[in-house]
């Protein structure tokens, strides 16, 4: 009869000659838990998610009870759960947004990302803070204030190039987080009001209505039409991939996903994609290491052009270039498959050549078109067009119907992968830690410690009778073969030693029981070995770079007034939700800049100027200001919603 009489666990600190590394984190998001189960298990580091109220993403919130499931899987792995809780308040709000902190503490959640100041003038538990991407972070000194006041990690500005980001990283040691994939707001973050003073849908509580993805025209003062029913303001998406490296260099420990509410295929293709990236930066180079724990296998072979996206760029990293915008649709177009060649009755021939790619088309993939107006050759207004192949004979596709469109000569993409989303649609990655095993005698039987790489152990002794075994290499082969089954646990089996006097005759049942037992040992000691990031400290004497604060610093609540006051700020508008302005002002300043867009910049054209020009949205007309000196475009116009 087995008789467990000991378990005994520890944990290895690294000892102070132990070369220190930079630690890496892969965020991505997560609509809910089982979302973010699934983005750690392909190589996310930490996942960031909404909570029942107050994220920035409304239609993407969870009950605190899904997030503490998320947050004890994740920190099996030694992840970390951060949670969105980045609106500005209203006074009304900020009891409850304090109780919910509170919750989200106690269900196991690492960290808050934060837009609202107000929230630092609350009871906190002591909790990490993260300053959300909507407090505007493109500055040093802006950053060095908000690592005074207490916030470990910031999300600076997507449209910052590598040597701002190079000078901001050197002026504070708070983890700097930069989105790497995703849409792209054409807006400067926390700097649009374009919805809220349209539809009463503010960004900045969450409910954009996304009106820069419209089609719209564009007119100089003139009146010269320059574009029509064009997405003027929709932008391609980001794209880092081929400047992980320099971003590292450049101090970026955080590598930021955009998508709560993208679905569940993007979400792990994209997060493999960047995990296998950021492994081989990691892999050749001895001072870089991934801040969670484990190694990620996949059955597939990830591919960002395959999930959603508007084309890619890398937007401002390398400083202004060419063809960020993607004025044709704001929609999925796929990836580029090829053009027709043959039209029949109830198929179409594509030659893939111009793909670049070697293409093998599945029944069921969706393809799509863009439909010409041929007299003009003019696109027409977002007027794409899609189809599903019935049946795919090589480079001959059987639709069910060929619409008249589709003719000889035009380029077809393809938007649905249907081999592919139905691999991505099943268990698609594993994700193990790799221990090792020491198997010995104890003073009254044998036992098994596992120790992780990271230097985490377990250790469970048997009481037993120890008869030797008839066949020593035989009974030791077998003792290897059953101790390595970890079958569906966290770990993979690295190396076993045995460490008996000489093997010792015991039946595979009493072999696996405490191997069983050894496995749940660790996995109890990792969890309890993880450890929350620290909340850091609030300097009360800092004092915020500017001392006059516009609608556009989203100050919404009395709270926030006081942090401010607190700071050294004089003056403070309220919010622009709070509709106290009333004469025209900016409802979005931009680097993306249509005079540019259109070969009308007076820096690069001699003899232009930077004068006003308008942009027509259905009935409203927007003016464009260009402040040229500072590279950024204003849309002006006043708040619809005053004036019913």
């Amino acid at each position: 009869m087995r008789n467990l009489v000991n378990i005994m666990v520890s944990v290895e600190l690294f000892t102070p000659e132990a070369p220190v590394k930079r630690q890496l984190e892969l965020l991505a998001p997560a609509k809910n838990a089982d979302y973010g189960i699934e983005a750690i298990r392909h190589g996310a580091d930490a996942v960031y998610i909404g909570g029942p109220a107050f994220g920035a993403r409304h239609n993407a919130g969870n009950s605190v009870e899904d997030i503490a499931r998320l947050a004890e899987f994740a920190h099996r792995y030694h992840a970390q759960v951060f949670v969105a809780l980045n609106t500005i308040l209203m006074d009304d709000e900020i009891d409850k947004a304090q109780k919910l902190i509170w919750q989200l503490y106690e269900a196991g959640v690492d960290a808050l990302i934060v837009q609202d100041m107000g929230v630092l003038q609350l009871d906190l538990p002591p909790i990490a803070l993260h300053a959300s991407t909507q407090t505007d972070n493109r500055s040093p000194e802006k950053t060095v204030f908000f690592e005074q006041v207490g916030f470990s990690q910031v999300v600076l500005a997507r449209e910052l190039n590598i040597p701002q980001i190079r000078d901001i990283a050197a002026s504070t040691k708070m983890k700097l987080e930069f989105f790497i994939h995703g849409a792209l707001c054409v807006s400067y973050s926390g700097l649009c009001n374009l919805s809220h003073a349209y539809s009463n849908r503010s960004a900045n509580r969450g409910e954009c209505s996304q009106m820069c993805r419209l089609p719209c025209n564009l007119t100089t003062r003139e009146g010269e039409v320059l574009a029509e029913n064009k997405h003027l303001l929709s932008l391609k998406d980001n794209n880092q991939t081929d400047n992980l490296e320099a971003l590292i260099d450049a101090g970026i420990s955080s590598f930021k996903i955009e998508g709560r509410l993208k679905d569940i295929t993007y979400l792990k293709n994209v997060t493999a994609h960047y995990r296998q990236q950021l492994d081989a930066i990691i892999a050749k180079r001895n001072d870089l290491e991934s801040i969670s724990h484990g190694r990620c296998e996949f059955n597939f072979t990830p591919d960002p052009d395959k999930s959603f996206n508007r084309g890619k760029t890398d937007y401002f990293v390398n400083e202004r270039t060419e063809a960020i915008e993607h004025f044709s649709s704001p929609k999925f177009i796929g990836e580029k498959v090829g053009r027709i060649t043959q039209v029949g009755k109830d198929f179409i021939k594509i030659d893939t050549s111009e793909s670049g790619k070697d293409i093998h088309f599945n029944n069921g993939d969706g393809l799509c078109f863009f439909v010409e107006h041929y007299e003009t050759q003019r696109l027409s207004d977002d007027k794409l067009s899609g189809v599903r192949i019935n049946r795919a004979d090589g480079n001959t596709l059987y639709l069910t119907e060929v619409p008249k469109d589709l003719k000889i000569g035009v380029m077809m993409f393809r938007n649905f992968d249907h081999k592919f989303e139905a691999i991505l649609n099943k268990d698609s990655a594993t994700r193990k830690i790799a221990v090792d095993m020491q198997f010995f005698d104890s003073d009254d039987g044998v036992g098994l410690t596992i120790t992780d790489i990271h230097g985490i152990s377990a250790t469970v002794t048997l009481a037993c009778d120890k008869a030797p075994a008839n066949d020593q290499a035989k009974t030791a082969e077998n003792l290897k073969k059953q101790l390595s089954k970890l079958g569906s646990s966290d770990f993979v089996l690295n190396k076993i030693n045995l460490l008996t006097e000489q093997m010792w005759f015991l039946p595979a049942s009493v072999v696996n029981e405490l191997r069983r037992d050894a496995v749940s040992a660790l996995m109890a000691t990792r969890v309890t070995s993880y450890q929350r990031p620290e909340r850091w400290v609030h300097d009360k004497t800092a004092r915020f770079p500017q001392k006059a604060l516009s609608f556009l610093s989203n100050v919404a609540n009395e709270k926030a007034k006081s942090f401010y006051h607190q700071h050294g700020v004089i003056q403070i508008e309220d919010t622009y939700e709070k509709n106290n302005v009333l004469h025209d002002a900016p409802l979005m300043v931009t680097k993306h800049c249509l005079r540019y867009s259109f070969n009308l910049c007076p820096k690069e054209v001699e003899g232009i100027k930077a004068d006003p020009m308008f942009l027509d949205v259905g009935k409203d007309k927007l003016k464009l200001v260009f402040d040229c000196h500072k590279c950024e475009m204003m849309i002006v116009g006043s708040n619809q919603l005053v004036k019913q």
